[in-house]
């Protein structure tokens, strides 16, 4: 036997519903007075970190709208070594992404091999004009400072390649400056020590500079008899010898 139903049973719990909707405190966000909380993973719009582009075209290659243009140059790199072989690279002349295109379907930053590309989550950047949705590398530069930074690891997790290699490279760094260090520390005593042994042999020299050298043409004999004195006097010819006028008488 089915439950009759009394008539208008169904308006009245649509009005009840309301009258308890309208008694609670209403949550919507004031936009654009308030800004939005976007989970960490939001899709807004791509920056890009030019320093580690590379121009591989492989962002272009997989987009499935083709909305991001490159043009590039080659230049040559002269080598670091003497005789060494010149390389050439590739030089970023342009890295645009058409939003008016994109599909926001992340594609372009999964295949980027070198991370040059990132998700920011701002998103008001609507224009007027369908043409200034066209972002050049500059402005997707100017994006890079909206990312935020990515979530911490698990404590468990495996620590990734990159910032091994980046520490491995810092460590080798570290130990070669600590090695030109003591090189330059052994060296510096070493200059002291050769400074220390010299300095004997050097005062030795002053003082057999500073002693009277003797002449080459005078004897030992010679130097050592008395000279005569100016107090002995010496005769003249005007006075004669006593000897003699004794001899006279």
């Amino acid at each position: 036997m089915s439950r009759l139903s009394i008539p208008g049973s169904g308006l009245a719990k649509g009005l009840a519903v309301t009258l308890r909707t309208m008694t609670k405190k209403t949550v919507t966000e004031q936009y654009p007075e308030v800004q939005p909380e976007l989970p960490p993973r939001s899709r807004g719009v791509i920056g890009l970190f030019e320093e580690n582009c590379t121009v591989c075209m492989l962002c272009a290659r997989e987009c499935p709208d083709w909305c991001i243009y490159i043009d590039s140059h080659k230049e040559t790199v002269p080598a670091a070594t003497p005789g060494g072989r010149d390389r050439s690279r590739n030089v970023l002349d342009r890295f645009a992404i058409d939003f008016s295109l994109c599909m926001y379907c992340g594609i372009c930053i999964e295949v980027c091999p070198f991370d040059a590309l990132f998700w920011s989550p701002e998103f008001e950047y609507s224009e007027t004009d369908i043409r200034d949705l066209t972002h050049e590398r500059d402005k997707l530069r100017e994006w890079m400072w909206t990312v935020p930074a990515p979530p911490a690891l698990d404590p468990g997790a495996e620590e990734p390649k990159e910032l091994a290699a980046a520490r491995k490279t810092a460590d080798k760094l570290a130990a070669q400056r600590e090695a030109a260090q003591r090189e330059a520390v052994q060296q510096e005593t070493v200059q002291q020590e050769t400074a220390r042994a010299t300095e004997p042999h050097a005062d030795e020299q002053a003082r057999a500079a500073e002693q009277p050298t003797r002449p080459m043409g005078d004897s030992k004999q010679q130097t050592d008899q008395p000279r005569p004195t100016s107090e002995q006097p010496e005769p003249t010819p005007d006075q004669p010898d006593q000897p003699d006028q004794e001899g006279r008488e």
